[in-house]
């Protein structure tokens, strides 16, 4: 094997190994943050690491085998077997080198709003919410409920929910690798339970979704004189009071114009953290957006409308047919997507970001 067939390879083991270095020093271990960013480096080169030392192994015991045919059968055999073996090889290295997501590992934000078709909007947007807490149960993923506004009917207006991965985890594993896809206008039709005639009506929840980023992340800083924030009374459904003292918060980021609200904390100390999180989280997601279509390497876009003309996917509860519009990928499930089964859609959505990426490679 020449040493340039996979120079790019090469150099992921260098700084893998260099990673592993820099993690084992005194000075990194007492850094959390320096730790984590180490960490997240480390786990992306690992799959490109092990796809590159499995190729080079087989590689060796192929021409060792090869060396030692003319004097045995038997090894005549293996080398044979293990050439065999060197083409599969060779293409699960070069689909490890695909340029990956740099925030794959990282955990995300979701954001859930009611769109167009009133009461039963809200209601699809409590449905989407159950799914995706059900299909991060069925990952072994946290949720926590950041903030949330539901109607009388018990449909949510809008809200937002973090999602979490236990621990350091690989970037194929992480959550925004599997639900960045998310992000879009989901349609859904079926008969309204406010629908008395029995017909079948249209309805829309927009889905937001972006990575979070770390508390003591160094990549975003915010200065404080860049933020308007605004206190005011918590509501519950339908606008009715739910506390007397004004612990809600509105911060909004005046350069960018970026807003956000928090009301579900107990105190206003714990809305204004909260708060500040999102902001964070949406403005690493726009700084990473703008680098990515700077070199050319547009990630996998988000339908941020909520207009339906815009749609992702198409929930039909008359057919439980499930489609979603990316991909062309439709199935009749519908109640099993709904209670978190959604690990086959979001498949077709990364096989199909991957077959882009590697024939931009090409």
């Amino acid at each position: 094997m020449s040493e340039e067939e996979f120079p790019a390879a090469r150099v992921a083991l260098e700084e893998y190994q260099r990673l592993e270095h820099q993690m084992s020093q005194p000075e990194s271990a007492s850094d959390p943050a320096q730790i984590r960013k180490l960490g997240r480096r480390h786990a992306e080169l690992a799959p490109i690491v092990d796809a590159y030392r499995r190729y080079t192994s087989l590689i060796e015991d192929c021409e060792a085998a090869q060396a030692m045919a003319a004097e045995d059968k038997e090894f005549a055999l293996e080398a044979k077997e293990l050439a065999e073996r060197v083409p599969d090889a060779r293409e699960r290295l070069r689909t490890a080198l695909i340029p990956r997501d740099p925030d794959d590992s990282r955990d995300t934000i979701m954001e859930i709003k009611a769109g167009t078709g009133g009461e039963e909007a809200a209601l699809f947007a409590g449905d989407l919410m159950r799914m995706y807490t059900r299909y991060a149960e069925k990952r072994g993923w946290s949720t926590e409920i950041m903030s949330e506004n539901r109607t009388e009917l018990g449909g949510i207006k809008d809200a937002q929910m973090a999602i979490r991965a236990r621990g350091q985890v690989s970037p194929d594993e992480g959550v925004w690798a599997s639900l960045k896809y998310e992000g879009g206008v989901h349609r859904v039709q079926r008969i309204p339970v406010t629908e008395s005639q029995g017909r079948i009506q249209t309805s829309a929840a927009g889905v937001i979704v972006f990575p979070e980023a770390d508390e003591d992340d160094d990549e975003i800083q915010i200065d404080p004189k860049d933020l308007k924030i605004d206190i005011f009374m918590s509501s519950g459904p339908g606008g009715q009071s739910v506390n007397t003292t004004y612990s809600a918060v509105r911060m909004t980021h005046i350069p960018t114009g970026i807003v956000v609200s928090m009301q579900d904390e107990k105190s206003q100390i714990q809305n204004r953290q909260a708060a500040l999180r999102v902001l964070k989280s949406r403005l690493l997601a726009m700084k990473h957006e703008e680098e990515a279509a700077q070199a050319a390497d547009m990630r996998h876009s988000q339908v941020r409308s909520l207009d339906r003309s815009e749609r992702i996917r198409t929930y039909n509860f008359p057919e439980s047919r499930i489609v979603d519009h990316r991909t062309g990928y439709k199935a009749y499930n519908l109640e099993q997507v709904l209670d978190g089964d959604l690990q086959a859609i979001i498949d077709s959505d990364i096989q199909a970001d991957e077959a882009q990426r590697m024939a931009a490679q090409e």
